[in-house]
This record gives structure tokens, sequence and C-alpha cells, in this order.
């Protein structure tokens, strides 16, 4: 065989369907489903949560503070409120926080300087560095809470559907706007 591991790419492929989405279609497939049940672990319900890391809370540039401790507990506490907190690892939630809260402090930047700035050396306007790294945040954030989100729909016996914290991010920005929090 040519690519030296004997089958299709790995990973390519149609992808696992949740639970949810077997059980509501009757599972058409009729085989067994897999369910994973802990019998052996302690009782996790009562779990408080992990302390953010000092970084979430950093004090900027521009002497505010980062908004990510309140974006990590606010997803935490949604999480939790469905049973999920346990499935997803504190770094994961620490990064969609810092991405979201990142992505708030680019476009303050944006509002502040505008859409253009100066080139340092021929001093002709160029689009804001701010833009691009905006975009970049807001595609970094989204990408992470599909991955929380993802996990949340594959231990769901039932759809969920209703505001989350992602569905805040943009209030949070127009509050920051406003000088709010």
């Amino acid at each position: 065989m040519a690519n030296g591991h004997g089958g299709a790419r790995p990973g390519s492929g149609q992808k696992k369907k949740a639970l949810t989405d077997k059980l509501k279609e009757g599972n058409p497939g009729h085989r067994k489903l897999t369910v994973v049940e802990f019998t052996d672990t302690a009782d996790l319900s009562g779990m408080t949560m992990p302390e953010p890391r000092e970084y979430l809370s950093a004090l900027q540039k521009n002497g505010k503070q980062l908004m990510a401790v309140d974006i990590f507990q606010k997803t935490w506490t949604w999480l939790n409120e469905r049973g999920c907190a346990v499935h997803i690892p504190t770094q994961l939630l620490e990064q969609y926080a810092m991405s979201v809260s990142r992505w708030i402090q680019c476009e303050e930047c944006i509002t502040e300087f505008g859409f253009l700035a100066k080139h340092p050396t021929t001093g002709n306007a160029i689009p804001s560095p701010y833009v691009a790294m905006s975009q970049n945040f807001m595609k970094q954030a989204n990408n992470l809470w599909f991955q929380i989100y993802q996990t949340v729909k594959e231990n769901c016996t039932t759809d969920y559907r209703g505001a989350n914290p992602h569905d805040d991010v943009m209030e949070r920005l127009l509050a920051a706007r406003r000088g709010g929090k």
C-alpha cells in the first residue's frame, strides 16, 4: 500500500454521532449504543469551580482588568448546571476565556483608535492591526467554544436549547464599550 498505514487517512470519514442523535433516530443501525457509565468514581455532583489562574485577571497595559476570569466563571457555572463541567478540561476553559477577553480587548482598541493606522516608516494610512487580531481571536474563541459545546452535546441525552455563555459574548463587548462589566 502506498500510504504506509494500510487504509484510509486516520481521522477521515464520517464522524460519530452524538448519543442524543442516535436515541432520537431510534438507533437506525440497531447496534448496541455505547453509554459510558462510571460506577467506581466519587460523587462529583458537589464539585467546586477550579480557581482561575492569575494571568486571567492580569492588569492590562491600558490599566483595565482582563475580563477572562468573569468569562471563565460564567462558562464553568453554565457547564456545571448541565452536569458537564467534569468533562471539560480546565485548560480548555481558560483558553476560551482568554480568547474571548482578548477579542473584546481588540474590539475596544478598534473603537478607540479606528480602522486605520499610520505606517511606521512612510506615515501612510494602513489597515489597523487590531482588526486582523480581533478576527483571529474571534475565530479562536469560536473554535474553542465548538469543542466545549460538542462535549456538552455528546454527553446529554436530551437536546439543549437556550442561552449559553458564548451567546452572551456580544453583550459583554457592548457592556465593555459602555464602560460597564
